[in-house]
């Protein structure tokens, strides 16, 4: 039986594993639960699953998972706010089910100093089929990692033509329902970036030798291409409880979590070059990893702050990448990386971007 905190409940990772543990009773208790700001939603989870221990917002949610005894952290918490959780969890040793990208890009060198070999789990569904196609290999086999990405709303577009786009197609997403940040950073890409950084930090590899591939029907989740010209690629119909359920227990497989592909079904997948003029996001996204230090978290902050100003109106689409590039191209980092010194990069990238889309 593996006991499981799970942050971020209300969300769509939170309810999600809500539906693995709900189907699989002998196999998982739910000991704690938190939440951003949906109380009464996460009282209804507590009383149906019988869970004793809350919490309401991150630093109460950090609190949780020092005081609670539990096997694995699902950290589903959105925004670099879930950064004081996953410290938490690998402080205290926990297996850490990370769907909260946020907090390791942000983190860098913090989260992956305090990190012991495996206790990582990685809970995206591009990173989860990576360390599944890993088993296939040693590191020193891996000649590099492919990142698949459906394109999102706007795939095939070129810059011009997403000079007009409005919030609600950004909303659009054609594979996934997620929230409003993490929509939209699918439609410009910014949401690959973060995962190209992930990636890098996960498993150690050199952002020389990760990719991006096109992929709109979503069924490849991502690949490993080995030395010797063989790529292993993981592929399930897009459905987040298969990655979500190998974070509950890794590296076992719960039966049933997903549907398999039908393989009686005619069907074509497709794979197509990332067009890095009309999404440059991806290409950023690198620059800002090589840089490290405070720059992930300069460029996470300025995307959120410039896509609350798409979505309010105060913000062209082209604008929410004009705009972090120009804040990261004006950081000026810290000597030493300390969480003091990640706040203070953030609040500073939050109140640049905001002065520049007031002057755009």
């Amino acid at each position: 039986m593996r006991r499981v905190l799970i942050l971020g409940s209300t969300g769509s990772i939170g309810t999600q594993a809500l539906d693995v543990i709900r189907a699989n009773p002998e196999r998982f208790e739910i000991v704690g639960l938190s939440a951003g700001s949906k109380r009464a939603e996460m009282e209804a989870q507590a009383v149906e699953f019988g869970v004793e221990n809350t919490a309401l917002g991150a630093v109460e949610a950090e609190q949780l998972v020092r005081d609670v005894k539990c096997d694995v952290v699902l950290n589903g918490i959105t925004g670099s706010v879930g950064l004081g959780p996953t410290l938490a969890a690998l402080e205290t040793g926990r297996t850490l089910a990370l769907a909260n990208k946020e907090s390791l890009i942000v983190g860098g060198d913090l989260v992956t100093a305090l990190a012991a070999p495996g206790q990582i789990v990685p809970v995206d569904s591009e990173h989860s089929a990576i360390a599944q196609a890993l088993r296939s290999g040693t590191h020193d086999e891996v000649r590099r990692l492919v990142l698949t990405a459906s394109g999102g709303p706007f795939r095939g577009r070129s810059r011009d033509q997403l000079a007009g786009v409005t919030p609600a197609e950004a909303l659009a997403h054609p594979t996934w329902d997620m929230g409003r940040v993490v929509t939209t950073n699918s439609s410009t890409l910014v949401n690959k970036g973060l995962e190209v950084i992930e990636a890098h930090l996960l498993f150690g590899i050199d952002y020389d030798r990760i990719d991006v591939v096109v992929h709109p029907q979503s069924i490849v989740h991502s690949m490993v291409e080995f030395v010797d010209g063989s790529t292993i690629a993981q592929a399930s119909p897009p459905d987040m409880r298969l990655p979500i359920s190998l974070g509950l227990d890794w590296p076992h497989r719960v039966a049933g979590v997903g549907a398999p592909i039908d393989w009686t079904v005619p069907g074509s997948w497709t794979f197509e070059p990332l067009d890095e003029r009309a999404f440059p996001a991806v290409a950023l996204a690198k620059r800002v990893g090589r840089a490290g230090r405070t720059y992930p978290a300069v460029f996470n902050a300025a995307n959120e702050q410039a896509v609350d100003a798409f979505h309010e109106g105060r913000l062209t689409y082209l604008g929410i990448l004009d705009t972090v590039e120009r804040i990261v191209d004006e950081h000026e980092p810290p000597a030493a990386l300390s969480r003091e010194s990640l706040a203070e990069a953030e609040a500073w990238a939050r109140d640049a971007a905001d002065r520049a889309i007031a002057a755009s």
